[in-house]
């Protein structure tokens, strides 16, 4: 039995040192070098409520659209968004310092002038465009001035759209996910041939829905796209004033509003433990409270808010501020906009996701069918504030808010968006897709910069140096065996050589 396995130990030998020899042969000499580092690019995405700086990075000897960005860091901005700071000159610039030095120390110095840098806008800028057109322009500008001081590549500021915003946070879901494409084992980066997964992205000032369709869109919210040689029709639509901030304050002031523009009202979203004084200018001071706006008021007037911590009135109040009646389309969302069934998987991020989470942190309940929303939101609403300050003492400040966060999400997800016991269950609510941050900001970037390619991409992926290290250690290891068997076969010859010497 010993002799037989000795016998094969050459071929076994010698057939997996061919199989390296011809790996080996196979890789193209020019292949072998040290990884020249990454490239990064830096994303500000300028929300209406913060401004958050992401930093993304891919190795330099990619070609684009292989697949390999990768969030290298990120940093918040302290205070609110770009658009808070209008009227004070310079303000919104300096601002964003901090998360500017904190970018000069994240990435190699070297690399400082080759990395792009975008900022991208969104619903607070949108918003106050509408309302000063010229204060916008200011505070683009002064950014603008603020980041080209920098020693990176200024590529421009820029207000994105809402359709914008809802397909580039389709595209960073995918892309993450690695539903466009995906590295395979033998080599070659491959289309892994899954469905795509819609967004829900819930801001503070804007709310979108995107998802890819094959029904007929009647409407102009259809994105076409074509990514590693598939064609997608996207369904998208941005709804202004319905992010979390300015839906508190449509709220606030559709109940200011229905009380007669008291000096004292009563929440039914507030816990009956909180009374709050409020000036009116914090409420009437945007486009989205215009319509409920008194004719004639002082700014700097006083009222005192009563919290009931009633789930009934305050469903009702909230889907005052839906309107569900009348749409001239086969089918609407709300507001007379057409939306198709939904479909398929989904990601919701930004507020859904905290909202979400909250839910199940006070409640113990996981949500995961609409029956859940329904009874969770029920029990939100019926605690104290004093309750809810002892399951979640850290998110003091937002507290006050849940209740009705929590109603306006079910309204939104179930009445709005027509997601019901089946499809709520595919709704995936996260914070981060491996490890980075989910949301446009990659998407935007990805675009902007052409790593994206429209055409399907057939690419062979280098070995590493690890890699040929192994391979050689491998080669090596195998070399030592071969010897071992031929000294041992050497010293195996000349014992029967002396054995039958002896026995002559």
């Amino acid at each position: 039995m010993a002799q037989r396995s000795a016998h094969l130990v050459v071929p076994i030998a010698l057939l997996l040192f061919g199989l390296v020899a011809i790996l080996l042969l196979t890789i193209p000499a020019e292949d072998v070098q040290e990884p020249p580092g990454f490239m990064y690019g830096i994303v500000l995405d300028a929300g209406s409520s913060h401004t958050a700086l992401y930093i993304y990075k891919w190795p330099a000897d990619k070609q684009n659209g292989t697949g390999v960005v990768t969030q290298h860091s990120e940093c918040h901005v302290k205070g609110g968004g770009i658009s808070s700071y209008a009227g004070q000159q310079g303000a919104a610039g300096q601002s964003l310092e901090v998360c500017l030095d904190q970018a000069v120390k994240d990435i190699p110095k070297d690399r400082h002038r080759l990395t792009p840098v975008y900022l991208g806008a969104t619903a607070g800028m949108r918003l106050l465009h509408i309302s000063s057109p010229d204060q916008s322009v200011q505070i683009l500008q002064e950014v603008g001035h603020k980041i080209h001081s920098y020693p990176f590549n200024y590529q421009g500021a820029a207000i994105l759209s809402g359709q914008e915003e809802g397909a580039y946070g389709w595209v960073t879901v995918n892309y993450l996910l690695e539903n466009f494409i995906k590295y395979g084992f033998e080599g070659r980066w491959f289309s892994p041939s899954r469905p795509t997964v819609g967004a829900l992205d819930f801001g503070g000032a804007s709310t979108q829905i995107t998802f890819a369709t094959e029904e007929k869109i009647e409407d102009k919210h259809v994105m076409k796209l074509r990514l590693y040689g598939h064609e997608y029709s996207l369904y998208t639509h941005s709804f202004l004033c319905y992010g979390q901030d300015q839906f508190l304050k449509r709220l606030m002031a559709h109940i200011i509003k229905s009380q007669g523009y008291s000096d004292s009202v009563t929440h039914p979203c507030f816990p009956a433990d909180v009374s709050r004084v409020l000036k009116f200018n914090g409420i009437f001071d945007s486009p989205c409270t215009a319509k409920y706006k008194p004719s004639s008021y002082d700014p700097q007037a006083s009222l005192t808010v009563h919290g009931s911590g009633n789930y009934q009135h305050c469903l009702g109040n909230v889907s005052e501020l839906f309107s569900f009646s009348g749409c001239k389309f086969s089918q609407c969302s709300f507001d007379d906009v057409f939306q198709p069934n939904v479909t398929g998987g989904f990601m919701a991020f930004s507020a859904f996701y905290y909202i979400h989470s909250f839910l199940q942190r006070v409640t113990g309940v996981t949500v995961r069918t609409p029956t859940e929303l329904d009874e969770t939101a029920k029990e939100v609403c019926s605690m104290s504030f004093n309750e809810m300050m002892l399951r979640a003492p850290d998110l003091k400040s937002r507290l006050l808010n849940y209740c009705a966060a929590s109603v306006f999400m079910e309204i939104l997800l179930l009445r709005g968006y027509g997601f019901n016991d089946a499809s709520f269950q595919r709704i995936s609510f996260q914070k981060k897709a491996g490890d980075a941050s989910v949301g446009w900001a990659l998407g935007y970037m990805l675009s902007l910069s052409n790593m994206l390619p429209a055409e399907r991409m057939e690419l062979r992926k280098a070995l590493t140096p690890g890699a040929w290290g192994t391979l050689i250690f491998l080669f090596v290891l195998l070399l030592a065996a071969v010897l071992v068997f031929i000294l041992f076969r050497v010293c195996d010859v000349r014992k029967k050589k002396g054995s039958s010497e002896s026995n002559i």
